[in-house]
């Protein structure tokens, strides 16, 4: 296992990059604690592959630094940093055994047969590939390949960290769920520095301890699922973590609220407070479950109308018109029918306010 840290990270696979828009990655600099589960989530295109090919040695950094354990290995190869990858198809050596693809590693190490095959055993079993170790991995399905893969990585006990990139995407739906469980089993029992690449929100969420969401090159937020979801420090956040995402209103600030078109939206003391200073484009966000809808008018209510119900069983998905700005509400149950009136209230506790897409909150002192 291995502390891995980036210090201030840029690519760029232009020779002569004259600006950040000619940037892969900009200014990243961050520490993977040793043991820990992460998650690089974010849309195509936003850098979570370059960043991990980084790690792994697979590219070398425009500028900045790549150290495990306090040990510069920035211009080290793959096979010099004891870390194992598993890839979005797996690679595997189809005309040989189960058994056989997961000793491959320790044999091309010239470790002793005799503990070889125990390491395979054990590694086996934690995977549930015992039943098949004797069976070519050409006729295994696509989550075993997967597994094997996996298991690669997991027999050697040197390995410093596990890096993989987005390994589930050719997997079968009502499979991807059972991969995820057993990944976090192995993290629970073996507690190896795992690094998970994936655009799916769920995926990251229920696998990682930490996800970090990207952006255009950049981390934006680097935290539990919990913090990501109650505390957004980006507008980005805000709509990308949560089904629906973050409601989002263009708005300044007076009189105690947010003026938004239609009204006034209430904020808490120490949001209005932070307001006051602020400078660059306001918007006041709120997550659809926290927003509430009335069928009358109530106090603080902004009147719109209802334009979509969605039923996804568990719970109504609510789309309203207010002004010209799309809203989405999840209600535990139906209310409204499109083309009703309704009145919206946001609930002060849980209504944040964005400057230049930056969370207002208080600076630690």
């Amino acid at each position: 296992m291995a502390r891995i840290a980036l210090d201030h990270i840029a690519h760029s696979y232009l020779p002569e990059p004259k600006g950040s828009a000619d940037y892969a990655l900009k200014r990243i600099h961050y520490e993977w604690e040793d043991g820990g589960a992460y998650a690089l989530l974010g849309p195509s295109g936003c850098g979570k592959t370059t960043l991990l090919n980084i790690i792994s040695g697979l590219l070398t950094p425009s500028e900045g630094q790549v150290h495990y354990d306090g040990r510069d290995v920035t211009g080290l190869p793959p096979e010099q940093r004891n870390i194992a990858q598993v890839f979005q198809f797996p690679v595997l050596y189809d005309t040989m055994t189960v058994f056989d693809n997961l000793a491959f590693p320790l044999r091309n190490r010239k470790i002793a047969e005799p503990d070889v095959k125990k390491r395979v055993l054990e590694v086996a079993e934690i995977l549930e590939l015992s039943e098949v170790l004797k069976k070519r991995a050409a006729n295994l399905s696509a989550d075993a390949k997967q597994k094997i893969s996996l298991g690669r990585g997991l027999v050697r006990s040197d390995v410093a960290a596990i890096l993989f990139d987005e390994p589930l995407t050719v997997i079968d739906p009502h499979l991807k769920w059972q991969l995820r469980r057993k990944l976090k089993e192995i993290h629970e029992q073996l507690r190896l520095t795992l690094i998970y690449v994936t655009h799916d929100q769920v995926e990251a969420m229920t696998f990682a301890e930490k996800v970090v969401v990207m952006y255009e090159g950049e981390i934006l937020q680097i935290g539990t699922p919990e913090e990501l979801f109650d505390h957004p420090q980006h507008t980005f956040v805000g709509y990308f973590i949560g089904s629906p995402g973050m409601n989002f209103l263009p708005c300044t600030v007076a009189e105690g609220g947010a003026q938004v078109a239609g009204g006034r939206i209430a904020l808490d003391p120490a949001t209005f407070s932070l307001a006051q200073n602020a400078t660059g484009e306001l918007q006041v966000g709120i997550r659809p479950m926290y927003l509430e809808l009335h069928d009358t008018a109530v106090a603080n209510g902004l009147q719109a109308s209802v334009s979509l119900v969605e039923d996804q069983g568990n719970c109504k998905i609510v789309t309203v018109q207010l002004n010209g700005t799309t809203l989405r509400a999840r209600l535990p149950e139906e209310k409204p029918a499109p083309g009703e009136r309704v009145w919206l209230v946001f609930p002060p506790q849980h209504t944040k306010l964005f400057a230049d897409g930056r969370l207002l909150q208080e600076q630690p002192s």
